[in-house]
């Protein structure tokens, strides 16, 4: 690859949320060689851009002849186990990538071994911000030797960061494949969507059922991998994987859903009324960022251990009263924002560049 203005986007392979939020924003790149590397980019065929290079990269996990493999727990990095082929392979996949292309500028979505490598091979990056309790040496090495730190949400959203991280934050606000909205939603016919991600989640079979049960007075439409089963309620509808989830989501009172990414920004474009269970992930990701909802007034917290315990019922009426104001949360320019802040970056570190 030998185009004059390179930008890489590594693209971590849980959930969708990296790769929907890398594609809204390369596709702001005009005039850029636009790279995706990262494990798993074969699942997003059908909608990465024909025109975009691809550094596919194995796992990084042991194989059955991986036969010395040993767990480690470094210090500065959050995973390097010994003795992975695959692991050897993505780094000569990287480096060799980075040895060739230049002038580069790599935006990690988001790993700080990616970070250190690309530290090591003096190739700039921008590191994109997640929320999460995130003062660990390896976070803190990756944001001190960025050129630059991305949060795809408003400052708003921030979390306990130290000055000087915020300070080096540029905020481009949410970022959403759907354009903001109003609230299109009816409070009357209660109408319900349980919407499921791809990163894993607690939003079971059994809870859905407990759910029709107990609450028989609301119709609950199922978006994502959970599969009917036999003699199910009749208050049920099991819509499957939907490629656009947005007129559903958009005709319900409330949404129920994860902490994802993905899914909360899609919430706050379309204004949703939303029940948030946050799902366990590293860092505590899901539940910070669900703490900042409810303190702004957005989201009722539901946790996974209280999915049995609580009274939908009192909550689904609390929660249809509410009016949620996103408006601070998406912005209709974004992914636009995020790459102007983006080519800044590239012209502040390659000076002798002429794109501008």
């Amino acid at each position: 690859m030998s185009q004059c203005y390179n930008v890489a986007f590594y693209v971590h392979h849980h959930g969708s949320g990296h790769m929907m939020r890398t594609l809204a924003i390369a596709k702001m790149l005009s005039g850029f060689g636009i790279t995706l590397m990262g494990s798993n980019l074969s699942a997003y065929a059908d909608i990465i851009p024909p025109e975009y290079d691809m550094v596919n990269l194995p796992m990084d996990t042991p194989e059955d002849d991986d036969l010395d493999f040993k767990p480690l727990e470094p210090q500065g990095l959050h995973y390097a186990p010994l003795n992975i082929g695959q692991q050897r392979e993505r780094v000569n996949l990287m480096t060799d990538f980075f040895k060739r292309t230049f002038p580069l500028l790599l935006v990690i979505d988001v790993s700080v071994e990616v970070a250190m490598l690309a530290t090591l091979s003096g190739v700039p990056f921008i590191t994109v911000k997640q929320h999460g309790n995130r003062n660990d040496l390896p976070h803190l090495h990756a944001y001190h030797n960025a050129v630059g730190i991305l949060a795809p949400y408003p400052e708003t959203m921030k979390d306990g960061d130290a000055a000087w991280i915020v300070k080096k934050t540029f905020f481009a606000g949410g970022i959403s494949r759907y354009q903001p909205q109003h609230d299109l939603g009816t409070t009357t016919d209660k109408q319900i969507a349980i919407l499921i991600g791809r990163g894993g989640t607690s939003i079971s079979i059994t809870f859905v059922q407990h759910l029709a049960k107990t609450c028989a007075d609301w119709h609950f439409n199922i978006l994502g991998n959970l599969e009917a089963i036999e003699n199910d309620y009749k208050n049920v509808t099991y819509l499957g994987n939907v490629t656009d989830p947005k007129p559903i989501l958009a005709g319900c009172g409330i949404v129920i859903g994860n902490g994802g990414h993905n899914t909360v920004m899609e919430i706050a474009a379309l204004g949703k009324r939303f029940i948030v269970i946050p799902e366990e992930r590293p860092f505590d990701e899901q539940v910070v960022k669900a703490e900042i909802l409810r303190k702004l007034n957005l989201a009722a917290i539901v946790y996974p251990n209280e999915l049995f315990s609580i009274c939908w019922h009192e909550l689904f009426v609390h929660t249809i009263g509410q009016k949620p104001d996103w408006s601070a949360i998406v912005g209709a320019n974004a992914a636009s924002e995020a790459a102007n802040y983006i080519k800044r970056t590239y012209y502040s570190t390659f000076k002798n560049s002429t794109l501008f």
